[in-house]
Parts: C-alpha cells; structure tokens; sequence
C-alpha cells in the first residue's frame, strides 16, 4: 500500500477502536451507576423490578456485581479510548495486557468448568445439603430463595426430594416442599418418588446444556471481540514505531 492508504487505514482503525472503546466506558458508567444505586437505594430497585429482584439480590450481591464488572470496563474503555486518541504505546499496552488478562481468565473458568464439574456437584452437596436441611423453613430468606429457585426451575433441592430427609422441614410438617412433588400437596415420599422431579443442580446443568449452542455462540462472539481489540490495539501499538 502507499503510505496515503497505509495512513487512511491507519487513522480509520484508530478511528473505529476510539469508538468501539467510548461505547464500552458509557457501557461500564452505566453499570457502575446501577451498581451504586443498588447499593445505596435498594428499596427503590425492589419496587421497580419487583418480588423475584428481591431474592436475585439475596442469590448474589447484584450491587457489588454490577461495580465490578462496570469498574473493569470503564478502565478498559478508557486505556483503549484514550490511548487511541493520545496515540499512547504506554496505554495501548495496558489495553492490550488488561484485555489478555480477561481472555486467559474466561478460557481458564471455561476449562474449570468442564474439567471439575463432578467435583464442583460433590462440594455443593457437601455444603448446600446440610443447609437444606438446618435452615429451609427456619430461616425465611433462605426458604424464600429455595422457593423461588425451585418453583421457577422446576426443580427440587439439591440432588432431588430426599435432600429434605431428615430436615426441620420435614420433620416440622411431615412432608416435602411441594415443588418435589410437582406443586401437588400433601407431597410424601412416594408421590415425590413417582414425580421424579429433578434435583436444581442437573436440572440447570440440563438447561446450559439445552442452550450450549446459544450459550457457545455468545462466548465465541465475545472471544472474537477480545482477540480482535487486542489485534487493533497491537496493530495501533506497531503503527506508532512507524511514524
């Protein structure tokens, strides 16, 4: 190419990565901004996204989340914007480390995730199993979450019904909750046996499952978008020796 066309590609990559990098810090402020609201003004938030808001919020601190994740792409906006616009290598570099240091840790939790998925089930019947059976009709957060999550997932405890064996549940009513038995009442033993119904665990593992394709498809986008910043920002870097 002539250097006049080297220099067009060259301001329209820088160009497009100052754009692409000012829609991720909006992106990030906003967040930051919902997080903080969240955090500060949680009634308001429950009031306007409703009941099920009210135990997401109680399943994972979504305030503390949302600071995050908006903290994180807000300074990645900012190096990529910023360093485009300034022409910065020093910039463009920290861009470039930040944004390989988010891809390896993605393909690392995926690989976890593939990997250790036994492992990960046993740890949390070892852990949520005894809590199912101490605190689900002691402590109403806890049995207010449980519900929630089995009635929307169709599910029931961890594993299935007779994570309740032996729980102040049953032992309190004589009976299982009644999302193990298909939200039929009174649920014992037998028809929770003939309902089969599946424990929260599988049946999410089933959902992913179910939607891999969509799930595999939106990684791979996100991927690509990593992999391609990280191409224009060292493309940006090389660039700058030339000039």
């Amino acid at each position: 190419l002539s250097p006049g066309a080297k220099m067009g590609c060259f301001t329209f990559i820088k160009v497009m990565m100052i754009l692409f990098n000012l829609a991720i810090f909006l992106s990030g402020g906003t967040l930051l901004g919902v997080g903080i609201w969240v955090k500060v003004d949680g009634e308001s938030f429950l009031n306007i996204f409703g009941a099920l808001s009210s135990s997401i919020l109680q399943v994972v601190n979504v305030a503390y989340l949302l600071i995050v994740i908006g903290a994180i792409l807000l300074v990645i906006g900012f190096l990529g914007c910023y360093g485009a616009q300034k022409e910065s290598k020093c910039l463009l570099m920290m861009f470039f480390s930040v944004v390989l240091i988010i891809f390896i840790a993605e393909v690392a939790a995926a690989v976890v995730a593939l990997v250790f998925t036994g492992l990960a089930e046993t740890l949390l019947t070892g852990l949520v199993t005894p809590l199912l059976k101490e605190k689900y009709g002691v402590d109403k957060t806890f049995t207010e979450i449980w519900n929630v999550t089995m009635t929307e997932v169709h599910c029931c405890g961890l594993n299935n019904y007779t994570d309740f064996n032996n729980s102040y549940f049953y032992e309190t009513h004589g009976s299982y909750p009644r999302q193990c038995c298909g939200m039929q009442e009174p649920c014992n033993s037998t028809l929770a046996a003939e309902t089969a119904v599946k424990g929260c665990f599988e049946q999410i593992l089933e959902e992913i499952r179910t939607n891999a394709r969509v799930a595999g498809s939106v990684a791979a986008g996100i991927a690509a978008l990593e992999i391609a910043a990280m191409a224009v920002s060292m493309y940006l870097y090389c660039r700058l020796d030339e000039k």
